[in-house]
C-alpha cells in the first residue's frame, strides 16, 4: 500500500469516528434536520463551503481548466455569485419564515406557500435529481483513488459511499457541520500549498501562457473559452440560491445575522477559490498535454508533479471536498423522503423517533443507489450540469416568487415547474445541449418558467 492511499484511508476513518461521536448527541429530527437552529456564522460558513466545494468545484473544474483554460473560473465563480445573493436577499427572508413556522425542508416551505401537490412534485423530482449529483461526487472520489493506487472505479465509488453514508446517517446536519469544519481546514490548506508549488514546477505563469495560449484560441480568456465561460452563470447562479441542500443548512442558522455573515463569507471564498482549479488544470496540460480524460487532470498533477507530502495533502483536500459534498446531497435525499414524503403523505401520525429512523434509512438507501448510478454515468460535469439545470428551472421561480407575492398559488407554481422543465428538455434535445448562443437550455427554461408563472397569475387575477 502506498503512502498516499494509507493517508486517505486513515483520514476517512477519522471522519467516520468524529461523525459517530457527534451523532450520539442527535436524538430528534429537529437536531438531525436543522441542527436545533443553533449554527453560528463560523459553523454555517464551514458547512456551506465544504458542501459547495465538491466534485464539480475540484475534479470537474480542473478538467474544464485543462480543456478550456481560464474561463473555467465561471463554474465555481457562479456558485460564489449565487451565494452572495442568498446571503443578502433570499436567505434571511426564508429563514424568518422557516423559524416562525418550524419549517425544516424546502418541501415544508413549498407546502406552506403553495400546498401539498407542489411539495409532492418537488420532493419526487429531488429524489431522482440528487441521486444524479451524488453519483457525480462518487465518480470524483473514484477518480482520485484510481490515480493514487489504480483502485477500480467500482471500488472507488463503494469506498466513498461507505465513508459519507456512515457519518451522515449518524447525525444529519449537526454531524455534517462539525465534520465539515475539519474538512474545510484540510481542503483550504491542501489547495493553498499545492497551487503555488505546482505553478513553480511548471515554470511559472509565463511558462504556462507560452505553452498553451498560442496553441488554443481563447485559452487565457476570462469570459469565454471552449465550452466554458460566463454562460455557466444562467445554470449555476440560481441553483446556489435555491438549492434545498443549501437552504436547509440556512434554516439551521441561529439568526439572520449568522446567515449574512456565514453565507457571504462562503461566497467570497468561492469567488477566490474559483481561480484555483482552472490554474491547476492549465498546469496539468503543460506536463500532460495528451490526457484522454481531462477529469484526470487534478489527480494527475497532485500525484505526479508535486513532492509526495504536498501531493498527499492536496489529495486529502480533494477527498475532503468530494465527501463533504456527498453529505450535503444525502441531507437533501434523507430529509426529502422522511419529512416531505413519509411524514406528510405516508404516515402523518409517525412519531419523531420513527421519522428520524426513516431519515437515517433514507440516507443509507440513497448512498447505495448513488453508488450504483456512479458506476454507469460517464463524467462528473455531465452529472452536475444535469442537476444544476433542472434544479434551477424547477425551484427558482416558485421559491423566489413565493417570497414576494401572495396572490399566486398552486396552479402558478405547477405551471412554472412544468413549462420550465419542458422548455429545458426541448432546447437540450433540439440543440444537443448547446442552446442558441447565449440562450442556453437552462436560461431558456428559467425564462419560460417565469413566464408560465406570471401569465397564469395574470389570467387568474380577479377582474374589477
Amino acid at each position: 500500500m502506498n503512502l498516499q492511499l494509507a493517508f486517505l484511508i486513515g483520514y476517512s476513518i477519522l471522519l467516520i469516528v468524529l461523525g459517530l461521536a457527534v451523532g450520539r448527541l442527535v436524538k430528534s429530527t429537529g437536531v438531525f434536520f436543522v441542527a436545533g437552529r443553533k449554527l453560528s456564522p463560523a459553523l454555517l460558513f464551514a458547512t456551506l463551503l465544504a458542501a459547495n466545494i465538491g466534485a464539480g468545484s475540484t475534479v470537474g473544474a480542473t478538467g474544464l481548466g485543462y480543456r478550456d483554460g481560464l474561463s473555467a473560473w465561471w463554474w465555481v465563480g457562479s456558485a460564489g455569485i449565487g451565494s452572495l445573493f442568498l446571503a443578502f436577499w433570499i436567505g434571511p427572508k426564508i429563514w424568518r419564515i422557516a423559524y416562525d413556522h418550524d419549517l425544516r425542508t424546502v418541501g415544508d416551505y413549498l407546502e406552506h406557500r403553495y400546498g401539498p401537490s407542489v411539495r409532492a412534485v418537488i420532493a419526487t423530482l429531488l429524489w431522482f435529481l440528487t441521486l444524479v449529483i451524488l453519483a457525480g461526487q462518487l465518480i470524483a472520489i473514484s477518480t482520485i483513488l484510481n490515480v493514487v493506487a489504480e483502485v477500480p472505479r467500482v471500488w472507488g465509488c463503494i469506498v466513498g459511499g461507505i465513508v459519507m453514508t456512515t457519518y451522515f446517517a449518524a447525525g444529519g446536519l449537526l454531524t455534517s457541520a462539525w465534520v465539515n469544519a475539519v474538512q474545510i481546514v484540510v481542503l483550504l490548506a491542501g489547495f493553498g500549498v499545492a497551487l503555488p508549488m505546482a505553478l513553480a514546477a511548471a515554470g511559472g505563469w509565463d511558462a504556462v501562457l507560452a505553452t498553451q495560449a498560442a496553441a488554443t484560441p481563447g485559452y487565457v480568456s476570462f469570459w469565454r473559452g471552449g465550452g466554458s465561460g460566463w454562460i455557466f452563470a444562467a445554470m449555476i447562479v440560481p441553483a446556489f440560491i435555491v438549492s434545498p441542500g443549501i437552504l436547509q443548512k440556512v434554516y439551521g442558522a441561529r439568526d439572520a445575522c449568522a446567515i449574512r455573515i456565514g453565507v457571504a463569507a462562503n461566497g467570497l471564498v468561492l469567488l477566490l477559490f474559483a481561480f484555483v482549479p482552472p490554474l491547476l488544470g492549465m498546469i496539468a496540460r503543460v506536463h500532460h498535454p495528451d490526457l484522454t480524460n481531462h477529469e484526470l487532470a487534478l489527480a494527475t498533477v497532485l500525484v505526479h508533479e508535486l513532492p509526495v507530502a504536498v501531493g498527499t495533502l492536496g489529495l486529502a483536500a480533494v477527498f475532503s471536498a468530494e465527501v463533504s459534498s456527498c453529505d450535503a446531497i444525502l441531507f437533501m435525499l434523507s430529509t426529502s423522503l422522511s419529512q416531505d414524503l413519509y411524514r406528510r403523505f405516508v404516515s402523518p401520525s409517525a412519531s419523531d423517533a420513527r421519522v428520524l429512523q426513516v431519515a437515517r434509512l433514507a440516507a443509507i438507501g440513497g448512498g447505495a443507489l448513488g453508488v450504483l448510478l456512479a458506476i454507469v454515468i460517464p463524467t462528473v460535469i455531465q452529472a452536475l450540469s444535469a442537476f444544476y439545470s433542472v434544479l434551477s428551472v424547477c425551484l427558482f421561480v416558485p421559491i423566489v416568487a413565493g417570497l414576494y407575492t401572495r396572490r399566486a398559488g398552486t396552479p402558478e407554481a405547477l405551471s412554472a415547474i412544468g413549462t420550465g422543465v419542458a422548455a429545458l428538455a426541448a432546447v437540450h434535445l433540439a440543440t444537443g445541449g448547446i442552446g442558441f448562443g447565449a440562450w442556453t437550455p437552462a436560461l431558456v427554461g428559467l425564462v419560460v418558467s417565469g413566464l408560465g408563472f406570471s401569465l397564469l397569475a395574470l389570467a387568474r387575477r380577479p377582474r374589477p
